[in-house]
């Protein structure tokens, strides 16, 4: 058995015989507390004293009037990640992965890539900055955080308040400004080893930052090699079936790697015992001998069957090098040029089980529309093979051969290398105006991102209605080819030429026309496809902030500035696919471009300072005119102010305007297809239907003009089969596409709280700050599930246009068309708690306390503008109310440890099966009052507590030697059948299992 290395050397020095375990034993008998970080003296520190980020305007030590969290070096050396989307997965304030390494699915320019949800409003609602410009985006609009380095990063600077005012679009739920390290003198080399629990996962960062800094400039230089290793869904409980393991059953189907044959007329293999009346290939056996085939499934269990996750990984491998170089030189005692260059690749991929093919397949073009295997096919196991005089071998009375067949031998595998560059530079200085001092810069940055997405898997359905066509043996060739003899297709793979197919052989079966071993029928069945995109982001500005005069209360300060930037973005499937000759998600070109220029003011004005009860009393106003050449112009602003009743207390108080404007890919998306999961409401198993008498006569009585449903109408899946699980895959080819009528959304965002910093209890600082949320105009990704919901649930009739979405006589969608839309508004509320507590010093050590605890009292949607009722995403999955992180750090001497503790409150999801009660639908009497009419049965998912552990110890040769657990209790995660930020049934923002690592840091 291969033994885990890192495991055990880490369980040997943090067991009870280890010299850290012993220290730290030690500790915890004598105080338990919970603490943040070791390295910054809270007493000498505020609570979130800034100078950037959501201000212009240049103050002291100050505590900001906005809400703000501050992740320093210390802080994230601590942390047992190596990426800075993992940190911040992990704030209380941060939503479920848009997509995660879960996603194996996912599709598109954004997939590989890593994004943050502030508020759970999704990632094109949170602004990313890298020193305090934008980072560079995806045409969809979302900002990828792995292009930066963990080694080049001084800290992170999470606002938690709208700042449209200041920074201009998406700056809506908040803004992450990424600081990096200036004016490092030396040099520091950084390791990093980790590995799950299971073996598998194994992640290595190596970093090396050297710098150099003296009176006239510094250049700091950081360089960064990182890769994680896939995860296999089979060796985990919650991905190792489809459904799960309480429904091992459904988790197998027909479209398996043996291949299972319809086969008509008087063929004969036992098929009537099937329960799917099919028949399947004995192993070994020969596809010409009738005798060779069984019934599938016939004896039950599974051997006739597939589990396609036994061929998807669970989490996708990432690979990043990363060169990040800050340089500054000052020109004169007032004038300083600055510059960062940044490079970045990286490389993901993704591998999900090999195409199921079956009857349902189309090929266009074809004069038989359904894949099948031709009854003139050489293979053709139904007809009789007839020699001709020159010994050609021809098929003749054979029938056409519908199969199902999973091409297990070709995984579908995807490769997404980005590219990034990045430069900027800035001119900046200051001036004395009077007795005040002014600061002023100019600036720009450029920043390109250049995709290239290599895929392979997916059939090239030309190629396959050639390879199961007319085929026959050419005795000059000795080969099986494509065609009649009058009319022959040269064999090979060059274009024009064809190689036969022969599916009756199952995976593993090596004989004439099978895929196994057969490395040139496997290249012409299964081209290289390549995706290509590229955005760019050109950016200059100019920026002024001063003291215009003096008040009693202080200066007043200004700000003011303009922007200009120029965006860029497309994104190119394969030929093949743009063309829908291939079985992957058929997609149109997208293409576009957009400018926009800004002009800023902000103002910051003392009203009252050291009086009775307004100890400061100061307000802040700010306003950002904003003009694109798509949709026009708006105006944005925002309001904060800050009182001091006393020393110890600061209440705040914040009211700004936001907006987002439509991307590149919502206004110039190309037309793609999709396959997507769904649950018709009107399926009388697993829809509304089932439960809600209004919901079935709304259905069978063909409301809103659709075509009625039957009473007992099922919701078809692939092959047209009945669905046995809800949420299921549309076998179907459904489309989406952009719409260049979009507006912005527009929001507002409220917040007020205030903080305490105890003149009486030393080093202890509380906050606690209340947010409010609403987006008008939403522009919002429409899907099918909405769409049937709204016409069939909500009883919204302009939902139920046949140009949305159409069902065929029997029922069945057949027809559905989704884009982004300028419709109904999305709601948050919430409270946002915080406390730190460094303990006075004691002789066995120093604690500090850390707690932070986001509440979220509601998130809804309400979809359409005409819609009655609000959908409370809370009841979807993936949103718990409470997020909580806790954590205790103590030092004594050279040797420190931290435990941290995460909690994610219960959730609630769709009862997926029991919807009557049961162990998976434990409250099947739910109405929601915001949701409709009717019941809408509900499972609540229980909470989930992670518990982490590092140990460090400080060398005396200058070293840092970190090792700790991540999940050190493996805590065993719930079963979610929403599967919420996920491939797989659990919720994607969960940790897979215990992790183990090692981290040592060496400076000069």
């Amino acid at each position: 058995m291969k033994k885990n290395l890192l495991r055990e050397a880490i369980q040997r020095a943090m067991g009870p015989c280890g010299a850290v375990g012993a220290a730290i034993a030690f500790a915890y008998t004598a105080t338990p507390a919970f603490a943040q970080d070791a390295a910054p003296d809270l007493d000498s520190q505020k609570l979130e004293t800034i100078t950037v980020t959501g201000s212009r305007i240049r103050k002291a030590d100050v505590e900001t009037a906005q809400p703000i969290v501050v992740l320093d070096r210390a802080a994230i050396e601590k942390q047992g990640f190596n990426s800075v989307a993992d940190i911040l997965q992990n704030m209380a304030e941060v939503g479920a992965p848009p997509i995660s390494r879960s996603s194996v699915l996912a599709s598109g320019e954004a997939v590989g890539g890593y994004y943050v949800n502030l508020r759970s409003l999704g990632p094109n609602r949170t602004l990313v900055l890298l020193n305090g410009k934008r980072l560079g985006a995806t045409t969809s609009g979302v900002q990828d955080l792995s292009q930066i380095p963990l080694a080049a990063i001084d800290r992170i600077e999470v606002l938690k308040d709208g700042a449209s005012s200041i920074y201009g679009s998406d700056a809506i739920a908040g803004v992450v400004n990424v600081i990096t390290r200036k004016n490092y003198d030396g040099a520091q080399f950084d390791s990093y080893l980790g590995q799950f629990d299971q073996d598998d996962g194994a992640a290595q960062t190596y970093s090396m930052t050297f710098g150099s800094h003296n009176d006239r400039g510094s250049i700091t230089f950081s360089a960064e090699y990182s890769k994680s290793d896939p995860v296999w869904a089979k060796d985990r409980e919650w991905s190792r079936l489809p459904k799960g393991p309480n429904h091992p059953k459904s988790s197998w189907t027909v479209a398996t790697q043996w291949g299972a044959f319809l086969f008509p007329g008087s063929f004969h293999c036992g098929q009537d015992k099937s329960p799917y009346g099919m028949c399947t290939l004995n192993p070994g056996g020969d596809p010409f001998n009738p005798n060779d085939y069984h019934g599938t499934n016939s004896a039950g269990g599974t051997s006739d069957l597939t589990n396609s996750n036994e061929e998807m990984m669970a989490q996708t491998s990432v690979e990043r090098h990363s060169l990040f170089v800050a340089g500054d030189y000052n020109i004169t005692d007032h004038i300083k040029f600055s510059t960062d260059l940044l490079y970045n690749k990286r490389s993901t991929t993704a591998q999900v089980a090999g195409y199921p093919f079956q009857p349902a397949n189309q090929i266009p073009g074809a004069a038989t529309p359904y894949i099948g295997l031709s009854g003139d096919s050489y293979y053709n196991p139904t007809g009789q093979h007839v020699i001709a005089d020159d010994g050609t071998v021809t098929t003749h009375g054979g029938s056409l051969v519908y199969f199902y067949r999973r091409t297990w031998e070709v995984p579908r595998v995807t490769q997404s290398d980005l590219q990034t560059f990045r430069a900027s530079g800035t001119l900046s200085g200051d001036f004395q105006l009077g007795d005040h001092t002014w600061n002023w810069d100019v600036g720009g940055y450029v920043n390109t991102n250049d995709l290239l997405q290599a895929s392979r898997g997916d059939v090239n359905t030309f190629a396959v209605s050639q390879a199961l066509g007319p085929s026959f043996y050419d005795p000059a060739t000795g080969k099986v080819t494509c065609g009649t003899p009058d009319h022959p297709i040269q064999w090979g793979t060059a274009p024009g030429n064809c190689i036969p197919w022969n599916p009756m052989y199952s995976a593993g079966q090596k004989g004439p026309g099978s895929l196994t071993g057969n490395a040139e029928l496997q290249n012409f069945l299964f081209p290289q496809y390549h995706a290509t995109g590229r955005t760019k982001e050109v950016d200059y500005s100019a920026n002024i902030s001063g003291s215009v005069f003096a008040l009693p209360a202080g200066d007043l300060a200004i700000a003011a500035g303009y922007e200009h930037r120029n965006e860029y973005g497309a994104f190119n499937p394969d030929a093949l696919q743009i063309a829908h000759l291939s079985t992957s998600l058929p997609g149109g070109p997208t293409s576009g471009k957009y400018k926009v220029d800004e002009y800023y003011v902000e103002v910051d004005v003392p009203v009252l300072k050291d009086m009775p009860f307004a100890r400061e009393l100061s307000f802040n106003v700010a306003g950002r005119y904003s003009k694109y050449d798509t949709f026009g112009d708006t105006t944005n602003g925002k309001f904060s102010a800050t009182w001091k009743p006393i020393d110890d207390l600061l209440v705040r108080a914040n009211y700004a305007q936001g907006f987002r404007a439509p991307t590149i890919a919502d206004l110039y998306g190309g037309i793609s297809g999709t396959f997507p999961y769904y649950t018709d409401p009107c399926d009388t198993n697993f829809g509304s239907a089932a439960t809600d008498v209004g919901v079935l006569a709304r259905c069978t009585g063909g409301f809103g003009g659709q075509a009625a449903t039957p009473g007992n109408f099922r919701q078809p899946c692939q092959g047209g089969t009945p669905c046995e699980d809800p949420g299921s895959q549309s076998g179907v080819n459904l489309f989406a596409g952009s719409n260049p009528h979009l507006q912005p959304e527009v929001s507002t965002s409220k917040t007020a709280g205030m903080v305490y910093s105890p003149s009486w209890l030393s080093g202890l600082d509380m906050s606690l700050d209340w947010y409010r949320i609403h987006i008008k105009s939403a522009i919002t990704a429409d899907t099918l599930t909405n769409q049937l919901n709204d016409c069939y649930v909500r009883a919204i009739v302009s939902r139920c246009s046949s140009s949305i979405f159409k069902r065929a006589a029997t029922g069945g969608v057949i027809y559905d068309f989704t884009s982004n839309i300028n419709q109904g508004y999305t709601d948050t509320e919430g409270w946002d708690l915080g406390v730190n507590y460094r303990l006075p010093e004691f002789a066995f050590g120093r604690f500090a306390v850390h707690w932070n605890t986001t509440y979220t009292s509601h998130l809804n949607l309400k979809q359409t503008d005409d819609a009655k009722f609000e959908t409370p995403l809370a009841s979807f999955g993936g949103f718990p109310r409470v997020r909580s992180n806790a954590s205790l750090d103590w030092s004594l001497g050279d040797f420190g440890a931290t435990w941290t503790t995460r909690y994610f409150s219960s959730q609630k999801e769709p009862c997926s099966y029991d919807k009557k009660g049961g162990p998976e639908c434990n409250i099947p009497n739910y109405a929601s009052p915001s949701a409709g009419p009717g019941l809408s049965p509900q499972n609540r998912v229980g909470a989930v507590t992670f518990h982490d552990i590092s140990l460090r110890w400080n060398a005396p040769w200058n070293a840092t030697v970190s090792i700790g657990m991540n999940n050190l209790f493996d805590k065993r995660l719930p079963i979610m059948y929403s599967a919420p930020a996920s491939q797989f049934l659990t919720y994607g923002g969960w940790d897979i299992g215990r992790f183990y690592y090692l981290r040592y840091s060496q400076k000069f």
